[in-house]
């Protein structure tokens, strides 16, 4: 035994938890009671059955056909050694399914002598519920029957109505656990338990939970210090040079529309100034800046905590492909590899069509410009309400982002199935692959449904309208839209938070009314649940023995209980991670226009844990327990939306802020530009600077829109732009932001990028106790090989030799014998 000192301390700190894990229970993410984390997940013997098949029962001809294929597919899973048994009521038919030990044996043993997966010779005894399901899952979903020629599987005898669901069986003890613990209201501020998540639900459901909580535990300092923003500018706006010009303005504007638009005074939109510069001041360009390194961070974080827990649960070399291949050869002992292919073909079909649709996608962003130009033209000219056509633009605009939200969460639906088409025509080797594909097509279609409309706002809204007497228009009719004099993020901050919050409020509505009124339906169609009997709740509740079982009647409810549960697949995951990365887009992109939407995504998400929660444990059927030692491809999805996130901020300040124009007038056009001017505000004047004069006679206006509506006839206007007033031509002052603009820009990005960098850097991906823990692991691993190894060959050695002394004791009877 090694006593040396570097030994000693070795397994003092293998004997305790991970330091990430300790961090993550202190600050509240997760609460593990303070034990150590568990290898494997505990066994129980199990009480009902690994696995349900269901079947309606009906009459006719056709019903014929689907009888003779249920009885030959129950016949193939018996002659994989599968224990089936019936239970059936008037209506519905239960195939309960439990595998035998030899099956996990033979998986186990895979696992044991496998390249990536070796981690489970750690595994004795008993098979885990968790993994049982599992394996028999896929044994139920790679198996086929022969129908005239074609192999049709179990997701093909589904569509046919030959079998009309499946599932997995929830466990009454562990749910009541995690229902304890865990799936209810009353626990929101309470950390989560993931190691016994992931001992129900699988590594990857817990993988998920531990990320959204520790994305939701970072949105508190992000949320803060946009609050802080926010109070920043609610502070210093009544006092603001620029709200007082506005307010006191005597400027006259020019119609925001033809024909029944007049001019207007500045002085109007008082109350729009001030909300615009709530969002657009000096503190918004460092909060961009916190955000953009705040992301990297937060995944830089994540990544460790990560490998935490998948060192303890011992998969941190477990890898997906070759599970699958495991899992084939349990399946079938003589099945064959399918080949890794690739089809330029193919490729170049899915690309196109990939890229029509995204074209599709822009198309409907163009729609909703449309729309937004002829509903502010009709609410201008049409609208009964003063209110409304003096604002036309601005309810336009709000009219325009609901129907953004109702676009999105059409969108979807179609993305979803595009997404898998061509995931389908890409013809990927591995589930994985596929999964892989799937989420990245899914991503960027919905990134593009939610984002074009945003990015149109914040980069082209007022930019490519034109000027008087050389409007853009629509079909040569409807003009482009026009920004307020004080700047354009507040379009895109009206649009944003419109669409954030209809979108969180709407989805959580829907997301735990929808299955609890499901389930609520589902159970009064089915027949009245039996009550259990004493002997089998007991068992349920309390630890069992070996070979214990439910009786016939408290089986069947049981079945029908988990039956009327909402129906699972394998996007009921996909569809919540889904919604949370695009929420973290939301939150970093264009946070620049809207420093709230950290604190918005953190009360959501406070609500948003605990509602998935209860779903899954409570209101849905047990999903499949999922292996997995990280979320995926979804990592690489965050990392790009971090990057894009400094693209699209840097963007947002240099070109829909007034941030730069504000700097260059106060160092260079403004009253402060000689370094002389004392006892006076920098910034006065810049309102009228930003302003341009047009001649309304030679700009064709009628005369109808040159009397203000308080009477006054006009025959000037101002427009926000830098242009000469004799011939619209651009003014040098442009040009100097031009370049101003460009060099803050580059000067963001870089500065930015650096930061990223040194953050990502200054954070290791592994922690050192995860890395001596892997390095003790596989010593320990190699050694009891070893010892192994050398005591069969020693029993071998030991054999040859008494051999040998047999062999040499019968000769020399022999040769006596022989001498004889």
């Amino acid at each position: 035994m090694d006593w040396s000192p570097g030994s000693i301390m070795m397994k003092r700190k293998l004997g305790r938890r991970q330091g990430s894990i300790d961090l993550l229970e202190t600050i509240g993410v997760v609460n593990e009671n303070g034990n150590e984390i568990p290898s494997m997940p505990p066994v129980h013997p199990p009480l009902t059955f690994d696995f349900v098949l269901v079947a309606k029962i009906s009459e006719g001809e056709e019903n014929n056909e689907c009888i003779r294929k249920q009885k030959a597919f129950i016949e193939t899973l018996k002659a994989k050694k599968l224990n089936i048994q019936k239970f059936r009521d008037d209506y519905t038919v239960f195939y309960c399914i439990r595998a035998p030990e030899r099956v996990f044996e033979t998986y186990r043993y895979l696992l044991k002598v496998s390249d990536a997966c070796n981690w489970s010779c750690e595994q004795h005894g008993s098979i885990p519920q968790s993994t049982r399901i599992r394996i028999v899952d896929f044994i139920l979903h790679h198996t086929c029957i022969d129908s005239e020629g074609v192999s049709e599987y179990l997701p093909d005898l589904m569509k046919k109505n030959v079998f009309e669901t499946h599932f997995c069986l929830h466990e009454k003890r562990e749910q009541k656990e995690l229902k304890q613990s865990w799936a209810r209201w009353s626990a929101c501020f309470r950390g989560q338990p993931i190691t016994n998540v992931r001992n129900y639900l699988g590594e990857k459901v817990a993988l998920y939970f531990l990320w959204l909580g520790w994305y939701t535990f970072l949105l508190i300092p992000a949320s803060i210090i946009g609050l802080i923003v926010f109070l920043y500018g609610l502070a210093f706006y009544s006092t603001s040079p620029l709200i007082q010009e506005v307010c006191q303005s005597n400027v006259i504007m020019c119609p925001l529309c033809d024909i029944s638009c007049k001019v207007w005074e500045l002085s109007d939109t008082c109350m729009y100034a001030k909300v615009s510069l709530l969002f657009d001041n000096e503190g918004t360009v460092a909060f961009a800046m916190f955000m953009a390194v705040w992301a990297t961070v937060f995944l830089e974080f994540w990544k460790r905590h990560r490998s935490s827990y998948v060192c303890a649960w011992k998969v941190f070399d477990w890898c997906e492909e070759e599970e699958e291949l495991i899992l084939e050869i349990v399946n079938n002992a003589h099945c064959e590899p399918k080949m890794h292919m690739h089809s330029y073909l193919r490729s170049t079909i899915v690309m196109v069509l990939a890229t029509l649709m995204m074209l599709i996608i822009i198309g409907l962003t163009h729609v909703l410009v449309v729309f937004r130009v002829i509903a502010a033209v009709l609410l201008a000219e049409n609208s009964s309400w003063p209110v409304i056509t003096e604002n036309s633009q601005t309810v336009a605009l709000m009219l325009g982002a609901v129907l953004h939200y109702i676009t999105i969460t059409v969108m979807t639906r179609v993305n979803c199935t595009v997404a898998m088409k061509l995931s389908e025509i890409e013809n990927k080797h591995s589930h994985s692959a596929i999964e892989r594909s799937f989420t990245v097509k899914m991503f960027i279609f919905q990134f593009f449904t939610m984002f074009s409309s945003l990015m149109y706002t914040a980069f082209f809204l007022g930019r490519i309208n034109g000027h008087p007497g050389g409007y853009t228009r629509i079909s040569g009719r409807w003009r482009l839209e026009e920004c307020h004099p004080s700047g354009c993020l507040t379009d895109l901050f009206i649009q944003m938070s419109i669409i954030m919050v209809l979108k969180q409020i709407f989805n959580n509505i829907f997301e735990y009314s929808g299955p609890w009124f499901r389930r609520w339906l589902n159970r009064k169609k089915t027949q009245k649940l039996r009550r259990r009997c004493v002997k089998c709740y007991k068992k349920e509740c309390m630890s069992v023995k070996e070979g214990s079982e439910l009786c016939e009647n408290c089986k069947l409810e049981d079945l029908h209980r988990n039956y009327g549960l909402i129906k699972t697949d394998s996007f009921s995951l996909f569809n919540e991670f889904l919604e949370m990365v695009m929420q973290f887009s939301f939150t970093t992109i264009f946070v620049a226009a809207f420093p709230l939407a950290p604190l918005l995504a953190l009360l959501n998400n406070i609500i948003e844990i605990r509602l998935d929660a209860i779903k899954m444990v409570s209101l849905e059927r047990r999903l499949v327990p999922t292996k997995a030692n990280d979320i995926g491809v979804w990592t690489e999805v965050l990392e790009a939306i971090s990057v894009l996130a400094v693209i699209a901020n840097g963007l947002v300040i240099g070109i829909s802020s007034d941030f730069i124009p504000r700097l260059v007038y106060k160092y260079y056009y403004g009253p402060c530009a000689s370094g002389s001017a004392t006892g006076i505000d920098c910034m006065v004047g810049y309102i009228n600077n930003t302003l341009s004069i047009a001649n309304m006679r030679a700009s064709n206006f009628t005369q109808h829109q040159m009397v203000t509506y308080s009477g006054i006839n006009v025959t000037h206007c101002s427009y926000r732009d830098y242009r000469s007033n004799e011939d619209y031509s651009l003014t040098n002052q442009f040009w100097v932001i031009l370049a101003a603009r460009l060099v803050f820009i580059i000067l963001f990005e870089h500065v930015v990028v650096i930061f990223k960098c040194v953050a990502s850097w200054f954070v290791p991906t592994s922690p050192l106790d995860v890395r001596n823990e892997r390095l003790y692991d596989k010593l320990r691993r190699l050694k009891e090989e070893l010892r192994v190894q050398r005591a069969q060959q020693d029993t071998l050695t030991k054999l040859n030799e008494n051999g040998n002394v047999k062999r040499t004791s019968k000769q020399k009877k022999t040769n006596k014998l022989n001498s004889m």
